[in-house]
């Protein structure tokens, strides 16, 4: 296989630059996915309209971020206000896909896993928005995700030659997936079966990278969000009885395993050790 040609100095730089426009785009379009796909609406049709007056989105009023603080917060038809989740959910994704790159890199070998844990970042992150919405984690965005992970995590696998790392990530994925089916048996109330499916999702990236982040991925996400539940208890925000969506603290653990989990996982073995 030909080398990927080496990046240094302004143009490393710049590709990540360009990661976070992509960001910035997808964010836009992740916030069409967040507002539609609970209302079992079409993501591809009709065009963004004003929800109060039903104008169509000019082109110019669809630039991300950049729109929202030109028109102020506000539709220029009929100046209703424009919820500030827009433009910090396109934020939200550029940041994320530049950390994601930085993780990485933009060159080889790591550039061959980037496709799979952008894509991660950005379902995550639209999971993420739904679930806190709804309390719902719509298997329409979770079950094609199983597909397009493995094609991805494979497509890296056979261009770095880690074939033990594809292997990895299917066992990894089935022992998150059965983990939580087996709490969703014990303690029903706990979580609902969508957080089960995203947790096989989760499990094949997070295994991939390495048993570590699988482990630290996966405890993480009890960990902050139980500290977060206990938080809300005690600020008098939530009861022992309250219903609190756990996609997102999910998310949030996958993401401490991705960025840290090996490093953790191998100081709490050489403490232990």
């Amino acid at each position: 296989m030909t080398d990927l040609p080496v990046l240094t100095g302004p143009t490393l730089v710049a590709a990540h630059v360009l990661i976070g426009l992509l960001g910035l785009l997808i964010g836009s379009f992740l916030n069409v996915v967040a507002w539609r796909v609970p209302r079992r609406e079409s993501i591809v049709s009709p065009p963004s309209a004003c929800p109060q007056c039903g104008h169509a989105l000019r082109r110019r009023d669809n630039i991300p971020v950049l729109s929202w603080l030109v028109l102020r917060g506000r539709c220029r038809d009929c100046g209703a206000p424009i919820s500030r989740r827009y433009p910090l959910v396109e934020l939200a994704t550029a940041v994320l896909f530049v950390l994601v790159s930085l993780r990485f890199g933009v060159e080889a070998p790591g550039v061959w896993a980037l496709p799979a844990f952008l894509y991660l970042a950005a379902v995550g992150l639209v999971l993420t928005v739904i679930d806190i919405d709804v309390h719902r984690l719509p298997d329409v965005i979770v079950l094609p995700s199983y597909g397009v992970t493995v094609v991805l995590l494979a497509v890296a696998s056979w261009a770095t030659g880690e074939w033990g790392s594809l292997l990895r990530a299917g066992i990894g994925g089935l022992i998150l997936f059965l983990l939580y089916f087996l709490l969703l048996v014990v303690y029903p109330r706990g979580m609902g079966f969508g957080d089960v499916k995203l947790a096989g999702v989760l499990g094949l990236c997070l295994a991939w990278l390495g048993w570590g982040a699988l482990v630290i991925g996966a405890f993480s996400a009890f960990l902050v969000g139980g500290a977060f539940a206990v938080g809300l208890v005690l600020a008098g925000r939530a009861g022992r009885k309250s219903g609190i969506p756990f996609g997102p603290w999910m998310v949030a653990g996958a993401a401490i395993g991705i960025a840290w989990g090996d490093t953790l996982w191998s100081a709490y073995l050489g403490l232990i050790l």
